[in-house]
Parts: structure tokens; sequence; C-alpha cells
């Protein structure tokens, strides 16, 4: 047996008894974990997810959840040239659909049967109850775990999240369940790794939450202050308060600065939009070089 393997299986050895004999010790477990980063038996990525695992017990659905007030939802009774913006604009796959009472979530519609109607030229005829998907509903205190496990076993990807009283708190998505494992998951809100600000939309642009204060200042032409924070997310965070969650947004400078990726740490990506026919001198640099 190879040096390497038997280093790999003595670990695993010792890890495996930390589990059978001292399960209720977490701290203890993370220390062998990390005892095995540096001896490079497994790697830094490998050691996060490992900690995720363990951490994401401890978690409870409200701690992930998209708060009532940032969801993105349709009414039961719209007609199809109304849910067309709502989709195209928000970017979601999943929308919850409301009765007249904000607390009746009466089902899900999926993006792709809207985008659907209109391909087929057939949205005269769009009927949203034809359409919609069973609500899932699950309390707040439910462990971020077990509702993973059932999202798997079930096959479902959006839950309605309620209190106590049966109000709708909000709602959680499979992947904000992951994304406590395994990190932040990429999509089509990612900018490249040498761009921290990017055109997205005449009127609307993707920004690195850590994007300096002075950089974002220069392309969009605006004076904001640096004295406090130096980044734009630390703006976002002193103007609402808290810790953005992921649809939350604010006006600063007569722009739109909305959370599009944050985690309980960080705010990662906002999405910049300007008031119509307004072009920041970063994009008027860029159409004039040759």
């Amino acid at each position: 047996m190879s040096t390497s393997r038997h280093g790999v299986m003595t670990w695993l050895r010792k890890f495996v008894r930390d589990l059978a004999g001292a399960a209720d010790d977490r701290e203890a477990l993370v220390d062998r974990m990390r005892e095995a980063r540096e001896q490079g038996l497994i790697d830094a990525d490998a050691l996060e997810m490992l900690e995720g695992v363990i951490e994401v017990a401890d978690l409870q659905v409200r701690d992930i959840m998209i708060p009532r007030s940032q969801m993105v939802a349709v009414r039961r009774d719209d007609p199809a040239d109304k849910l067309l913006p709502v989709v195209v604009e928000s970017g979601h796959s999943r929308f919850p659909v409301m009765d007249d009472d904000r607390d009746d979530i009466v089902g899900i519609l999926l993006a792709k049967d809207v985008l659907r109607a209109f391909a087929a030229e057939s949205s005269n005829g769009f009927d949203i109850r034809e359409c919609m998907r069973p609500v899932v509903v699950v309390p707040e205190s439910k462990r971020v775990n077990v509702l993973l496990k059932e999202f798997r076993r079930n096959r479902n990807h959006m839950a309605i999240v309620v209190d106590e009283y049966g109000g709708v708190s909000g709602l959680v998505t499979i992947e904000d369940a992951i994304e406590q494992i395994v990190g932040d998951i990429d999509d089509e809100f990612d900018v490249e790794e040498d761009q921290d600000i990017r055109q997205e939309g005449g009127s609307g642009f993707l920004v690195r939450g850590g994007t300096a204060i002075e950089d974002f200042n220069e392309f969009f032409g605006t004076e904001l202050s640096d004295e406090e924070f130096d980044t734009v997310a630390g703006l976002v965070m002193k103007q609402l308060g808290h810790l953005p969650r992921r649809g939350e947004w604010v006006h600063i400078a007569g722009m739109q600065m909305r959370v599009i990726r944050a985690d309980r740490r960080r705010v990662e990506m906002l999405k910049i939009t300007l008031p119509d026919g307004v072009v920041p001198p970063g994009v008027r640099e860029s159409q004039e070089e040759p």
C-alpha cells in the first residue's frame, strides 16, 4: 500500500471512529477534517462541503428562505401578457400563484409553461389554472437537512414557508438548501472573473458586491462616499440596516440596487437598474473605443 493511500485509510478510520464514538462532539469532528486538509488528504473545497454538511443540521428553513416581502409571485387571474414581463424580468423559473389573499398560495407556475404558450402563439387561450403545479408547504422550523431529503425524494424544487399561524413567511428552493453545503451555484447572473461590472440589457448592470466604490463611481459617474465602506455591498448593507437577503433592494443615487446573490456572510452580486435613457460614462467610453 502506498504511503498516500495508507494516510488516507488511517484518516478515514479515525474519522469513522469519531462518527461512531463521539457523534455529539462536532468540534472534534471538524478538527479531524481540518487535520485531513492540512495533511493533504482532502482539498479545501471538500473540507468546505463537509463542514457545510455538519452545519446544515443546525439550520432551519427560516434561516435560508426568501422572505415574503421579496417573493416574486403572480395572481391566478393574471392574463398571459401580464405574466410574460414578470417571467422575463425576474429570471426565475418558478412562481407562487396567489389568490386575492397573499396568504392563499394556490399553486406554482413554471416559467417554461408561460414561454411555451407564447412560442406556440397560443397565449390568448392560456389559462394559468391548467398549468399550475401543486404547492408544497413547510413550516419555518423545519430543519434544512430534512427539507433537502424531502425535496430529493418528492422531486420538488420549491416550497412555501408558513409561520406558526399558517401565514406565508416566504419561500425556499432546493438551490437555497444545496448552497448551504456546496456554496454558491453559478447561474446566469455570474460575471466573468476579470469583470466587476457587466452590462445586462439597456439599463441593467450586474455588479459584484465586492466592487470598490471608487471603481463604481468611475464607471457610473456617481459620487458615492467611501469614507465608511470600501465596497458597494457595504453601502447596500448600511442602507438596509442588516445583511441583505436575495431579492431585497434599495435606491441609491437614483438607481435601483437589487441583491441577486447573497449568503449569511456577504452580498455577492447586485443588479443595478438605471433610469431610462441614462448611459453611464463606463459604457460611453467603451462605445467610443475603436
